[in-house]
């Protein structure tokens, strides 16, 4: 299942037609408060990003690598980041991560764990597969949302459209 959150971004110069295009997330959460939680955190502290939401371990990697249900989406329409739970159905979130590290297409593609596992062990394993940040879920909203600013620092970059050659 995919759910499409498309926030309007700040009226501002950098974010009109023709100069940068917004980073689209890929947010794998299976907990339908926790999803709606962060969009709400994230709404509020102004991220404008695109953030595509799948449920589960094997929905993510169809939706990163075009197959199955999203075997009609075009490689290039990918995230430019992604947003990982590591306790998923299907495929659990450190094999998601191993998938995408170790994939050419999608090794470069920044992931940042956000679970509520405070287990020595995930941390290191996420980081020793190569996810940029590690982040324990708040419990409540007002937590959630004293972290969404210091992630939307990553979500907000801008990724620059493309130029068609002559």
């Amino acid at each position: 299942m995919l759910f499409d959150y498309s926030n309007e971004g700040p009226d501002d110069e950098t974010l009109k037609p023709g100069a940068h295009s917004m980073v689209d997330i890929l947010f794998v959460e299976d907990n339908p408060e926790d999803a709606e939680l962060a969009m709400r955190a994230l709404t509020q502290a102004n991220c404008a990003n695109r953030i595509h939401v799948v449920t589960d371990g094997a929905a993510a990697l169809d939706f990163l690598f075009c197959q199955g249900e999203y075997s009609q989406r075009l490689p290039a329409d990918g995230p430019q980041m992604v947003l990982l739970d590591l306790n998923l159905p299907k495929i659990s979130g450190l094999d998601v991560l191993k998938r995408i590290k170790s994939d050419p297409r999608t090794r470069t593609i920044p992931v940042v764990v956000l679970t509520a596992s405070r287990q020595e062990r995930d941390l290191e394993a996420s980081l020793r597969l190569g996810a940029e940040g590690y982040i324990v879920k708040p419990v409540d909203f007002q937590s959630l949302s004293g972290v969404t600013p210091q992630l939307s620092l990553k979500w907000a970059l801008l990724k620059p459209d493309t130029v068609e050659s002559a």
